[in-house]
């Protein structure tokens, strides 16, 4: 008992939310939609994807909105709604694509 109440006394020391991500999603695989459901989520958007992968249990969607601007969404597995809708900066995106091809340079060099 005595056990249980430091335990309790010791996570309510912790604002709410800290001990778990909010853009975290938390589904059994069984639940998820298909990834051909996110496509057509971004396609209904004007949404054009260059990559959808899966980040902290959720969909993650890298693209362009409809004006060509650089996206992330972060969409629910299960339901499918938008969790997290951003504006990528054009230098972090140039960013990556330099960092992709020094991975792939250091990878031919191995």
């Amino acid at each position: 008992m005595k056990k249980t109440l430091t335990i309790l006394g010791f996570l309510s020391a912790f604002p709410a939310g800290m001990a778990s991500a909010d853009d975290d999603c938390f589904v059994p695989m069984a639940d998820w939609q298909p990834r051909d459901a996110v496509a057509s989520l971004a396609e209904e958007n004007g949404w054009t994807v260059r990559r959808i992968k899966i980040d902290d249990g959720c969909y993650e969607i890298d693209g362009h909105d409809a004006e060509g601007r650089p996206i992330e969404v972060t969409i629910h597995p299960a339901t499918l709604e938008v969790i997290e809708f951003e504006y990528e900066d054009e230098d972090e995106e140039d960013r990556r694509a330099q960092d992709r091809g020094r991975d792939r340079q250091e990878s031919n060099n191995d």
